[in-house]
Order: structure tokens, then C-alpha cells, then sequence
């Protein structure tokens, strides 16, 4: 779970800085590039050195956590944009 919690949320920061990127958001995307970055360096070890089962949760957090980054990001800009 701690796997597929990981993934989730580095990819859904991903999916957000994509939104960020194509609207010209300039906080939002050194803000998102920083967790990004800062997950990622502590994702790295976890699942380069797990097993197979560990790197499918991972994988399937990083699905999920990107459709809801999607979501999530989308439903902002309509209320602020």
C-alpha cells in the first residue's frame, strides 16, 4: 500500500505540472517540479530494489494518481480560471 500511495502521488504532481506547464502557471510548476523531484528520490530506492509485486503497486498508484491529477487539476482551473 505504502508502494501504491508513493506512485500515486508522484504521478499525480506529474499530471498536475503538465497542466501547470500548458497554462503558464510559473508557481505551480517549481512548486510541482520540487515534490516531484523530492518523491522521486525517495521512490527510487524503494521500488529499483523491490520485487515485482512491489514495482505493480507502485505502477498501478502512478495510473491512478495520473487520472486523478487530471481531475483534480482541471476541476481548479474551472473554478479559478
Amino acid at each position: 500500500m505504502k508502494l501504491f500511495i508513493t506512485g500515486f502521488t508522484q504521478v499525480f504532481f506529474i499530471a498536475i505540472n503538465t497542466f501547470f506547464i500548458s497554462k503558464a502557471v510559473y508557481g505551480g510548476v517549481f512548486i510541482c517540479g520540487f515534490v516531484i523531484s523530492f518523491i522521486w528520490s525517495w521512490n527510487v530506492k524503494k521500488v529499483a530494489f523491490g520485487t515485482m509485486q512491489d514495482r505493480l503497486w507502485y505502477s498501478l498508484g502512478a495510473g491512478v494518481g495520473s487520472l486523478v491529477g487530471l481531475i483534480v487539476s482541471v476541476s481548479v482551473f474551472q473554478h479559478i480560471g
